[in-house]
């Protein structure tokens, strides 16, 4: 008889953009490495518990796993290309690297949803995993950004999109998967809003107000973010999903945007890193850096929701 295959479910690594998101990212007990994995491989179940209560509010909860504690929790080999954040020092700017061995990307339009499978999840994993950071996202008016600006106009779209973020053939144990980076960045708003609009659209690479495309600055200039954080080779354009979200806290002062970049390849948001911090040519680093500081870099595999369901 042939072999039955079951089918690959991904994780809700597309999913729409939210009102509401939760970024939370722990650090696991090596000695309690058993009580994390039921967790985690009991997690849809948790999932449709909490949204049950409102079906249309689209609870969901994507989970990353990172290298340092892959194979304790999985039992199996690192995917091919999972290894901690590689921190990128620039001249002036550094992506930081920091601890994290569990992502859990919760998202929904409701924030009492988010907060309450957050708060069940907490509870299930006890003193099992500390939190290392803990952000909660919010969508702010047509989908921008907290210098004005529409983010995630470049996402992938239809069958581009599972093309852009899965893993396929290439590790085949892993298909169905996605590499997962997160950063925190906080903003010098007072700084930024001192900038006429102009000058504004001059570091981002788009019009403020529709988002559309600039034409890339002249050779020998610094260029835009746009155009730094797009990487093209020999193969073409390699597309990212981002489901940034801004936070912020006005009374502290704090007005920050929560990247968070899917990939079939890490090493396509490697890349655009390292264009944005040293510089391509190296010296002449992403404008967006002198106004927003990045906090947190942490790097994940998120497997797929069968693979997930698997651990248990």
């Amino acid at each position: 008889m042939p072999e039955r295959r079951v089918p690959i479910a991904p994780q809700q690594v597309d999913a729409p953009l939210t009102r509401s998101a939760i970024f939370l990212v722990v650090s696991a007990d090596d000695a309690r490495i058993g009580e994390v994995r039921e967790v985690v491989a009991g997690l849809e179940d948790l999932v449709k518990t909490v949204g049950f209560r409102d079906l249309s509010a689209r609870l969901s909860c994507t989970v990353g796993i990172g290298s340092r504690v892959w194979t304790a929790l999985t039992g199996h080999p690192l995917p091919t290309e999972l290894h901690p954040f590689a921190e990128v020092t620039g001249a002036v700017h550094t992506a930081v690297s920091t601890p994290g061995d569990l992502l859990f990307h919760i998202r929904a339009e409701r924030q009492d949803l988010c907060f309450e499978l957050e708060r069940l999840l907490l509870d299930q994993l006890g003193s099992a995993a500390h939190v290392e950071d803990e952000v909660s996202g919010f969508r702010y008016f047509d989908a921008r950004d907290l210098l004005g600006f529409v983010d995630g106009t470049a996402n992938p779209v239809g069958p581009d999109l599972p093309e852009a973020t899965l893993v396929g053939a290439e590790d085949s144990p892993f298909a169905g998967g996605s590499y997962v980076v997160v950063q925190k960045y906080l903003h010098d708003l007072d700084a930024w809003q001192s900038l006429t609009t102009e000058q504004q659209e001059a570091v981002i690479g788009r019009r403020k107000a529709d988002g559309v495309e600039l034409d890339d600055a002249a050779a020998g200039t610094q260029q835009a973010h746009k155009t730094l954080a797009t990487i093209v080779d020999d193969a073409g354009e390699h597309d990212i999903l981002r489901d940034n979200m801004p936070f912020g806290r006005p009374g502290a002062g704090e007005f920050g945007t929560y990247f968070i970049g899917y990939s079939r390849r890490l090493w396509v948001i490697e890349r655009m890193l390292q264009r944005m911090f040293v510089g391509d040519p190296p010296g002449l680093h992403d404008r967006i850096l002198d106004f927003s500081t990045a906090r947190t870099g942490t790097t994940f595999f998120a497997p797929s929701a069968t693979f997930l369901a698997s651990l248990d």
